[in-house]
């Protein structure tokens, strides 16, 4: 009777992740333990998984999106009331979405077991943008603008060059400074290639109601960014926005 209730989790083995720090780095590595407790019954696992999700928001609503996903462990056998702790690192991808506005990240951690309901532990993680990212977001306030909200949203087909569902946008308003009452808006959407951070930029000119309703407003353009110094951004920033307002 144990076995039958385990397998629809009923006195079933518990998983749960402990991180050293909620906070982590977008392109860094953390070190973790897995602790993993033996339910009323022995159980075979057939792994430990780790899956890194968010959402994103499509014309339908919202959408599950999987960053990254992987297998810490072989199979083995969790005795009833054993328990054991497993030490592991996960890589955060440079990818993962900046846990800023209304965008959340969650480590999941599962036991795959066959014919049973997989038990799981979920860790909501703030997530802070790369060094490069960093830059970029130190030079827009150092030139005036403030961040105003930031959300994942559905990837036009063809537009960026990133194999993932979905990109990460953040909006900024300036605040003072050359571009006050000039410019309503620049909107930013970082891509990372290889080693390479590319932003694409837009920014949205005071035009009025009649070039706001014709869409003529908005300017584009993209730069790769290629250290971390918000100092060495700044002046190529600044001419491409006074470019494009």
């Amino acid at each position: 009777m144990k076995d039958v209730l385990s397998r629809i989790g009923i006195g079933s083995a518990r998983v749960d992740t402990v991180l050293p720090s909620s906070t982590v780095r977008a392109g860094d590595a953390v070190d973790a333990e897995v602790h993993v407790e033996g339910g009323s019954t022995d159980q075979d696992i057939d792994a430990i998984y780790f899956a890194l999700e968010t959402e994103y928001r499509t014309e339908e609503g919202y959408a599950d999106a999987i960053v990254d996903k992987w297998q810490l462990t072989e199979p083995f056998t969790i005795g009833s009331g054993e328990e054991r702790r497993f030490e592991t690192t996960i890589d955060v991808p440079r990818r993962t979405p900046v846990t800023v506005g209304s965008v959340s990240v969650e480590i999941e951690t599962g036991l795959d077991i066959s014919m049973a309901v997989d038990p799981e532990d979920e860790d909501r993680i703030e997530v802070r943008p790369t060094e490069r990212l960093q830059a970029v977001f130190d030079a827009l306030e150092n030139v005036g603008f403030s961040m105003k909200s930031s959300s994942c949203e559905a990837r036009p087909g063809g537009i960026f060059s990133t194999s993932a569902n979905f990109v990460q946008e953040f909006e900024f308003r300036p605040q003072r400074g050359e571009f006050s009452g000039e410019v309503d808006e620049v909107e930013i959407i970082p891509v990372y290639d290889g080693n390479g951070l590319t932003v694409h930029m837009e920014v949205d000119r005071r035009g009025g109601l009649l070039s706001e309703a014709m869409d003529i407003d908005e300017r584009h353009t993209s730069f790769t960014v290629q250290d971390a110094d918000p100092a060495a951004i700044e002046p190529s920033l600044t001419q491409a926005i006074r470019d494009l307002s």
